[in-house]
């Protein structure tokens, strides 16, 4: 599994990802993240690379990249079972979160992408008081052009069908 680290991130966790990892095979264990504020209280994004699912959390008492894995894999497991993808979870990320490797960021595409995100998090969270599973679930329903204008829920379940493709090859 690939963990692709913002620097405010990896510094708040003391993690120095040594370099850009290419996209992992399983486009499912491939995340990418960021850590922001919105009032004084800091959030940190998990988005998966390929199809920009998002989730969101506190990013109080995250101070080390053991306790970051541990939250991050539960929250993902909370929300992707809320959103009909326990088997995704089950049968492709949690048998890879065995070896995670840290990375920096893929591309500016996918970091601009998370940065759009964050905005409508911000503004979710300080407009309507929105707690952060609540700003997930409306990430994830809005449509993005980096995918295609498809929602990233839509995009998340079709990873499923590209991994078929690229098994085919």
């Amino acid at each position: 599994m690939i963990i692709r680290l913002s620097s405010k991130l990896a510094k708040k966790i003391h993690v120095k990802p040594p370099a850009v990892v290419p996209a992992d095979k399983n486009l499912y264990a491939d995340w990418s993240t960021h850590l922001f504020t919105c009032g004084r209280t800091q959030y940190i994004i998990i988005t998966n690379t390929a199809s920009l699912y998002s989730a969101v959390m506190y990013g109080k008492g995250i101070n080390n990249d053991s306790t970051f894995i541990k939250k991050t894999m539960n929250l993902l497991n909370e929300i992707l079972t809320d959103d009909g993808f326990s088997i995704i979870f089950h049968n492709f990320i949690d048998p890879a979160s065995e070896t995670i490797s840290f990375s920096k960021a893929l591309n500016r595409s996918v970091t601009g992408s998370i940065t759009e995100l964050i905005y409508q998090a911000q503004l979710h969270i300080a407009e309507d008081g929105m707690s952060p599973y609540d700003v997930s679930d409306r990430l994830n329903g809005t449509l993005l052009s980096y995918i295609g204008y498809a929602t990233p829920k839509e995009a998340f379940r079709n990873l499923l069908t590209k991994k078929k493709d690229n098994s085919k090859k």
